[in-house]
């Protein structure tokens, strides 16, 4: 039945109870007393107060509650200063949102944007909730209603100057940057999803003019250095009585140029020793696009060596006991050790851009295939959209991969022979130390093993039996000749 407003009736507890429900839809009662007030009765017998006017020109109709719950009176009341504020161009409902939105805590915000299925990883969630229990704590189960503007700069800016703490020295950029997008992120989802939130603070508390600006990071371990850091790497692994994993899992860093976390998460079942076509899997990398990356000799002989310590019931290649994850996590402090043999700072991503420098500048190797081999979308349209087996399963790139890592260990070998001692004519290597060192460098030699990616038909046979003869001269202490050696050095 149509509802006309200019009907009105003598709303009463005694009238309420004598109406009857429409036969279909509902059926609206407007009061004599108080315009706008009424009661809607619908054909399910459901009666609820409610009130309908206009605020701008716009008709609103606004529910106050079940008849059951409220009394006549009481429902009268309350229509009269919902109609004053209404007159006066306020819309009741975003008074009401409001209300509910100053219940919603920024916990509970972060909670729904990390559940999203399919729309975060797991790092993402975990940086989330790294800066929701530290740089937010005292925020976390409060309204975000309460995140100002000042709040905002004053976190951004104690984050800037001093760190998580306030005593870190230089203070912590990329965190203040990190977490006031982390902020941005879970303020702008909350106003797309819930009513009654308009303003996001962080939009206005930091913008371009006091935005911090980090410099890129363009640090690698130089070219000149790598010789020495490879051989310090490997005397360390080999005198190690315990913990020789992590200079393994540093070693599997330079020859793969994989990220931290893809290493360190590896699992066996991602993993193929086979000699003719070695690989290990990435399914979910940073770009969601699946790779099967190819492996080098150096890198096949770290995994197998890894296969025969790990126990069969043991997941991970890189495992660890100490972690909460099963697995190494970020091995800071050899990280220190090493910065110091390189003469620099050195990251674990450090590693990364040193194998990517390495192809790219030392090696030659065109910059797309370094893209693929890093895990980086192609940027070319033919590679990105017509050619997808080529840019996710690796394997005609393994010369590629080959080529950097007998590059690092030429440059070892470059570094040990610097201790070596040469007198005139044939020369002969001097020093116990210096010999252990060249030798443990040829035996490592995928030349000398025989494992070259190009086959043994491609190297000449004068070539062959040269740096044979060299190696033999070497193992037994004879007499080496200069050239031969310069000469392999590098070839």
């Amino acid at each position: 039945m149509p509802t006309n407003p200019k009907q009105r009736y003598h709303l009463t507890q005694n009238f309420l109870s004598k109406l009857a429900p429409p036969a279909t839809g509902y059926r609206i009662y407007f009061d004599q007393k108080t315009a706008g007030f009424g009661v809607r009765v619908t054909a399910g017998d459901k009666r609820t107060f409610v009130i309908q006017g206009r605020v701008h020109g716009k008709e609103l109709r606004v529910t106050i509650g079940s008849c059951d719950h409220w009394s006549i009176d009481k429902a009268r009341d309350e229509a009269k200063a919902v109609i004053v504020g209404m007159n006066r161009g306020a819309d009741p409902r975003e008074a009401r949102r409001a209300a509910k939105a100053a219940t919603i805590t920024l916990r509970q915000i972060a909670d729904e944007y990390m559940a999203r299925p399919g729309k975060l990883k797991d790092s993402s969630k975990e940086q989330i909730e790294r800066h929701i229990v530290t740089t937010f704590k005292e925020k976390e189960h409060r309204p975000i209603t309460e995140i100002t503007e000042k709040y905002v700069r004053e976190r951004y800016d104690y984050m800037l100057k001093g760190g998580l703490h306030g005593d870190r020295d230089g203070g912590s950029p990329g965190q203040a940057i990190q977490c006031h997008a982390i902020l941005r992120a879970l303020l702008n989802y909350a106003i797309r999803n819930r009513k009654g939130i308009t303003v996001n603070p962080c939009l206005t508390a930091v913008n371009v003019d006091n935005r911090a600006k980090l410099n890129e990071r363009e640090s690698y371990i130089q070219q000149s250095k790598i010789g020495t850091v490879w051989n310090w790497i490997n005397d360390q692994r080999e005198s190690a009585a315990t913990g020789a994993m992590r200079y393994e899992f540093i070693r599997f860093l330079l020859l793969t140029g994989c990220r931290l976390r893809e290493a360190s998460s590896l699992t066996w079942d991602r993993v193929s020793l086979d000699e003719r076509e070695p690989w290990w899997h990435l399914p979910d990398p940073k770009n969601r696009q699946p790779f099967w990356h190819p492996l080098s000799t150096q890198a096949l002989d770290i995994l197998k060596a890894r296969r025969e310590d790990v126990p069969k019931s043991v997941p991970f290649v890189f495992p660890s006991n100490r972690s909460k994850t099963g697995h190494i996590v970020a091995p800071r402090d050899l990280l220190k050790q090493l910065s110091v043999i390189a003469g620099q700072w050195i990251t674990d991503h450090d590693l990364r851009r040193s194998f990517t420098t390495y192809g790219i500048a030392d090696c030659k190797i065109d910059l797309y295939k370094i893209e693929l081999l890093t895990s980086h979308k192609p940027t070319g349209v033919v590679l990105k959209h017509y050619a997808k087996t080529m840019t996710q399963r690796l394997h005609w790139l393994r010369p590629e991969v080959q080529q950097v890592a007998d590059w690092i260990e030429k440059q070892a070998l470059i570094a040990a022979s610097g201790r070596i001692t040469f007198c005139s004519g044939m020369n002969r290597v001097t020093g116990t130390r210096a010999r252990s060192a060249l030798l443990k460098l040829c035996l490592r030699s995928s030349t000398l093993r025989r494992r070259s990616p190009l086959p043994r038909a491609s190297i000449s046979s004068s070539t062959w039996r040269q740096r044979s003869s060299l190696f033999s001269a070497i193992q037994s202490g004879g007499r080496i000749d200069r050239w031969a050696l310069s000469f392999w050095m590098q070839s």
